[in-house]
């Protein structure tokens, strides 16, 4: 899996480069993700542009960095979601529990 992380501003973006995030792929983004966590990083913006689908492993990898950076006082939102992935979120209500913005900087913004 393609993924870039990048300091902007403060906070650390992970730019996931690929077109789907399923089953074959989700293991690979969960551990990214705990390494961040691991070493100190937990407030994640993960920008999903690139994405356009997601299946229920996918979704189950961000619930579990979204949980660890929570046990850490921290936090992971979303941005850029694709309308096809955001009906995802939507559709298993997960758009509930996770801060989704329209953009990077929205999120800036709205995280300040």
């Amino acid at each position: 899996m393609k993924l870039n992380q990048e300091k902007i501003d403060g906070y650390n973006v992970l730019f996931i480069q690929v077109e789907r995030i399923d089953a074959h792929n989700s293991g690979e983004l969960k551990e990214y993700i705990l390494g961040m966590i691991e070493q100190g990083e937990t407030n994640i913006i993960v920008q999903l542009e690139r994405v356009r689908f997601i299946d229920s492993s996918g979704l189950g990898a961000l619930l579990s960095g979204y949980k660890n950076t929570a046990a850490r006082s921290g936090k992971l939102a979303l941005s850029n979601l694709q309308p096809q992935v955001l009906s995802m979120f939507e559709l298993t209500r997960l758009n509930r529990v996770f801060e989704i913005y329209a953009d990077l900087d929205e999120a800036f913004e709205s995280e300040s």
